[in-house]
Formats: C-alpha cells, structure tokens, sequence
C-alpha cells in the first residue's frame, strides 16, 4: 500500500509533470552545489570573477579553497591566461544574463578544470565532463532548488532540505501584491547563508514537476526580443540572443543617472548585480560600471508584450529628458 495517507484535507494542487533536469543532482541551492563540487574534487584554488554574486564567496571560504579573482572584457569573455592552472586549480564562469552561450563555449574550450555557473540560465544544455549548476529560484517562484551536473558524486548522505515555512514570500506576493512580501523573500534568501548542502526539498520538486517549460521558454525569448527591438540603439551594451537562448533578463547599460529609481516607483522592480562589486573594484573597470549601471529589465514568464510596452516606454521617456 502506498505510503502517503488515503482521504482528508487536501494539500497544494501541482500539474504531474516532468523537471527540466531531470538526470542531474537536485540540491537546496546554487551556492551548495558549488560546494558539492569543490569538496568532490578536492580542489584546492578556484579562479573567480570580479563580477559575480558574493554568495559564492561562503562556500569556497567555508572549505579554506584559496581565491584568486580574474576580470572580464565588455562582453563578458573572461580576460585570462589558463596556462596558469595548475592540477588542483579550478576555473568558473558565469553564463550571465544566460545570453553567454558563445563564451561559455569558448571557455570550454580553453580548460578541463571548469565549473559553469548556469544560475542565470537555466534553460542551457550542460556540456559533457563540465560541473555544472543551476538555480531553480532565480527562475521560478519555489522556496529553494538548484540543479548539478557532476561526475563526481558525494559518498555522504544528504538530508532533504525543508522549506514548508519559506513559502510567506510567495503566497504574500499573491494575495497582497510584490511589496508585501518582499521582507519575507529577503529573510528566506538570507535563510540559507552559512546552511549545510541538502537535497531539493520535496515541494520545490513537486513545482518544478509542474511548469510548462516551453511556455516558459517562448515567453522570455519573446518579450527579450521586443526590448531588444525597441531599445537596442539607446542600450550601451550589446545583447545578442542566440537561437537556443532563454535569458534571465534584459541588461540595459545607460550612465544616465536615475532609470533604476525612476521604473521602482512605476513598480518595475530591477536587482542591482551585484552591489558589492563597486567597492571592490576600481572605479574605472569593467565590473564596476556594471554593477553600477545594468539595469537588468524583467522579461519572464509572467508578463507579455503589453507589460514589455510599458516597461519601454518609461525607459525611453526617461531617455528623452
């Protein structure tokens, strides 16, 4: 007879479906699957860029893995000699905005000793041998989950993480709109500084078994697209998006002042990537600008082309004064 119970309340209604990765590791978040690795092969440096989320920064740290931070050019190709690695060494690099496909590719090319941090493009396809990691939660609204790739598997057992009080953020954003619960998805993001490696919880599971990943997949690829088209010539980076791309979001670079603060009142709320960065790296690099000055423009599943018109023009209105 099955486990579960037969008859009484009901719990949360979830479509039957099939994850978007489904033969990798499911664990608790991007940051422990980084850890899973780097304990797995027991490496001893990892080579790190300048422009990457400071979460990473706990594992490595937590394992005693030395450091060393390399910086990137205007289109994100990492600016490196791999002739420097050694052995033990281990390079990483980010699929950023998931628009990073040909660099990533290139960086393939370059080492075997690769981590690919694909949390900001989920919907990228691993390549054979390379330890690679996603994050369930930058693209979906599940409390924890992140996907690896890994040849190396980890003889201890791993309890499953639970994440039945880390669901405040998302009912609040439902019931009472993004900004009543934006407290709770802080406290649930910091939840997870300084935890233990775990396996998916068992509800984020059951809602990544859940979405219609080609829905998903048209929507954002559409409403990039359409920003793209509308603000391409006022955008000081250049975005191209690849055939088989599903980006996180739209990067707007302007040295205009004022844009972020401008669509947070209209309720466009854009990220900053990642604030750390301008008080680590000096003022005229690469890093620093950006982290300053992209605006990462929402082009998910839940908004459609009418959403993206609005969003344009606030931009180009404020582009006109």
């Amino acid at each position: 007879m099955r486990n579960d119970a037969i008859g009484g309340y009901f719990g949360l209604e979830i479509r039957n479906g099939r994850e978007y990765h489904p033969e990798a590791l499911r664990l608790n978040t991007g940051r422990h699957a980084l850890e899973y690795v780097l304990k797995g092969k027991g490496y001893k440096k990892i080579y790190l860029p300048h422009y990457t989320c400071d979460v990473l920064f706990e594992p490595v740290r937590r394992l005693g893995v030395e450091i060393e931070f390399y910086s990137i050019d205007e289109d994100f190709t990492p600016i490196f000699d791999f002739s420097v690695m050694g052995n033990r060494d281990v390079f990483l690099y980010t699929n950023y905005f998931g628009i990073c496909s040909k660099q990533t590719e290139q960086v393939v090319s370059n080492t075997k000793n690769l981590i690919i941090d694909n949390a900001q493009s989920f919907f990228s396809t691993p390549y054979e041998g390379v330890d690679t990691f996603y994050s369930a939660r930058k693209f979906f609204g599940v409390p924890d989950g992140a996907y690896l790739y890994t040849d190396k598997k980890m003889d201890q057992s791993l309890k499953f993480e639970d994440s039945n009080e880390r669901f405040e953020h998302l009912i609040k954003r439902i019931e009472k709109g993004a900004e009543a619960g934006y407290k709770a998805f802080k406290k649930n993001d910091s939840s997870f500084k300084n935890a233990s490696i775990k396996k998916m919880s068992k509800i984020s599971r059951s809602l990544l078994e859940g979405i219609d990943y080609e829905f998903v997949k048209e929507r954002r690829r559409k409403n990039f697209i359409y920003l793209q088209q509308h603000l391409n010539r006022h955008n000081e980076l250049e975005t191209e998006l690849g055939v088989d791309e599903v980006p996180l979001a739209y990067p707007f670079l302007t040295d205009k002042t004022g844009l972020r603060e401008l669509l947070i009142e209209n309720k466009v709320f854009v990220p900053v990537y990642w604030p750390h960065i301008s008080q680590q790296t000096p003022i005229h690099s690469i890093e620093n600008r950006y982290s300053q000055y992209i605006i990462p423009l929402p082009i998910d599943q839940r908004y459609d082309i009418e959403d993206m018109s609005s969003v344009t023009d606030l931009v180009l209105n404020f582009l006109k004064d």
